[in-house]
């Protein structure tokens, strides 16, 4: 009788091979990509992401997976020299959610796993330093109650390791002491949130498929709040808001990065580190520079410095902001990066749409000064009337209304009220912050790091917002759209679509002997579910050569219009249309 082995369910992770990022998602293929273009990497394993469906159905962590995380751990601890629960060098671990798929802030993540009161005394005496034991405790148990035991702390606890075990005794909740309970609970904690409402509803909104499911990547500790010469960030390749060519980055010394994705705590830009640690702020550019060459993207990477050395932790292609897809395509093309083809492949037809958006013009901020301002996040401008919760902001956007979600801070549990928004602000929090990032993700204007105190003066208001200029206006001012063809990237993008596009796209206005039908009388053509069946009974024995109107301009109409033969189509703006008739053709 032949014996049937299982496949394994984890990887070690050491740069050796590229494991296919379906099987070990984004984040985990990410740190094995890193470790194999030589970059510093801590140490870590993966749980696969077809191992999230199994636990889902069981409901439960299976025998042998227990005993595969145990060698997992083995390994981690070898590659760093430290004992996971013990001292005299204790060994804490991150775990992280990873699907294949880039859900930036979806899922959930803790960090600082395997601390109890003996693990804290054995970090105080390898380090000299208590109050950094204390420190990195706190942390634990304050992300673990949220994560694990759904027990949010209130911010009145956040800084008192005593207060917040007060208030989990309070509840009646226990966090283990033994940390691979800890981490068993995490991994299930971080598989469930695979079907979180938040994670569901980003899936839908940017059509991801529901059965991917997320990997589980625990990874040796690095400190970022260890002393004056730590510190977090993020660093994006090239400016997210702009696509300039200039590294683009926040700081935070002493901190995790969880305290630069929370949006509580307002980071420094990257020339802090410069200042501090010259030498870490070179070799992260360096690194910038390696990953982005290797992927011919624009990158997003989190990195931390413990005690002056420099850690990557995570690198993916960035989330841009519709101006910087359309620029770095371009310039990715003059770079000899990417062919022109990939160039329009990369800026959606959607992104150009929001590109070409109306924009506040200078003369209807004469004389006005802005009612709050803090850091432009996410170009574009969004009118609405001010809404301080998300599930309020959810009901008025679905009953037709424009809204603008204005938070303390948002989180992945605020992501249903910014689906949908005309735009996003925050009090608190940088360019990197969980609202800036998911922003830029939804292309929603967005405006970050307003101020203590701004929220409760406005809320109830109508308001512009202006995410170029990170400002913020009283009342709904005029604005006007930006011109396709003077515009220098827009421009070139034009042309190459153009020369590349099965049909021709004509501007509202441009004169035409051939015969054009108009949909905007025809209830079934002006809705993109049914503009389809509406050209094939319209064109039937007629000799129109285009069409115009209706939803003729949206995706599924060019795309329809190009299975139907017509010559043309009316539209303005142009390069949207011409952008979706290409994506259609190179499909």
């Amino acid at each position: 009788m032949i014996a049937i082995t299982e496949a394994p369910s984890t990887l070690v992770l050491d740069g050796s091979n590229l494991p296919e990022r379906s099987l070990v998602g984004g984040k985990a293929w990410s740190i094995a990509h890193m470790m194999h273009l030589g970059l510093r990497v801590p140490p870590a394993f993966v749980i696969t992401a077809p191992s999230n469906a199994r636990y889902l159905e069981e409901g439960r962590l299976w025998p042998s997976l227990l005993e595969e995380i145990q060698a997992g751990i083995g390994y981690l601890e070898r590659q760093s020299g430290r004992v996971f629960g013990g001292g005299p060098r204790p060994l804490l671990v991150s775990v992280r959610s990873g699907a294949a798929v880039s859900m930036p802030g979806m899922m959930d993540t803790v960090l600082n796993l395997g601390m109890n009161d003996d693990v804290q005394a054995e970090i105080a005496k390898e380090c000299g330093d208590p109050a950094f034991a204390n420190d990195t405790h706190r942390r634990f148990l304050q992300l673990f109650a949220s994560v694990v035991l759904k027990e949010d702390i209130e911010e009145g606890h956040s800084t008192e390791l005593q207060s917040i075990r007060q208030a989990l005794i309070n509840r009646s909740v226990g966090v283990p002491k033994d940390p691979y309970a800890q981490l068993h609970a995490a991994i299930e904690a971080v598989f469930a949130s695979w079907n979180s409402r938040r994670a569901k509803r980003y899936r839908e909104h940017h059509g991801i498929p529901h059965d991917l499911g997320t990997a589980v990547t625990v990874q040796a500790m690095v400190f970022g709040n260890l002393n004056e010469r730590s510190g977090t960030g993020v660093l994006f390749s090239r400016n997210p808001l702009t696509g300039e060519r200039q590294p683009f980055g926040e700081y935070l010394s002493k901190a995790q990065g969880e305290d630069v994705v929370s949006g509580r705590f307002t980071p420094q830009p990257l020339d802090d580190l410069k200042q501090r640690l010259s030498s870490a702020h070179q070799e992260l550019l360096s690194a910038a520079e390696t990953l982005e060459r290797a992927a011919s993207e624009v990158q997003d990477i989190e990195f931390t410095v413990e005690d002056g050395r420099l850690f990557i932790l995570q690198s993916r292609s960035a989330k841009l902001a519709p101006q910087a897809a359309a620029r770095t395509s371009v310039d990715f093309v003059k770079e000899g990066r990417i062919s022109r083809e990939a160039a329009l492949k990369r800026v959606t037809p959607d992104r150009l749409r929001q590109l070409l958006a109306p924009q506040i013009p200078a003369s209807s901020i004469q004389g006005k000064l802005p009612v709050a301002q803090g850091e432009g996040a996410c170009p574009g401008v969004g009118i609405g009337i001010v809404v301080n919760d998300a599930d309020q902001a959810e009901v008025l956007i679905q009953r037709g209304e424009r809204v603008v979600l204005f938070r303390p801070t948002t989180s992945p549990n605020d992501l249903h009220g910014m689906i949908g928004a005309a735009a996003v602000v925050t009090e608190e929090g940088g360019s990197t912050s969980h609202a800036a990032v998911v922003s830029r993700s939804l292309g929603v204007p967005c405006v970050v790091g307003c101020g203590a105190g701004r929220l409760r003066e406005l809320t109830g208001r109508i308001v512009t917002v202006d995410g170029q200029n990170g400002t913020v206006y009283d009342e709904a001012l005029q604005v006007e759209r930006a011109d396709e063809r003077s515009d220098p990237v827009l421009g070139e993008l034009l042309s190459w679509a153009a020369a590349r596009s099965p049909i021709r796209v004509l501007r509202i206005g441009d004169s035409t002997a051939q015969p054009v039908l108009d949909l905007d009388g025809d209830e079934e053509a002006c809705d993109a579910d049914t503009v389809d069946a509406a050209l094939a009974r319209l064109l039937k024995g007629g000799s129109y050569k285009g069409a115009k109107g209706g939803a003729i301009a949206t995706d599924a109409g060019i795309h329809a219009a190009v299975r139907h033969g017509l010559d043309f189509v009316v539209a303005d703006p142009v390069l949207p249309p011409l952008v979706a008739a290409v994506a259609g053709a190179l499909r």
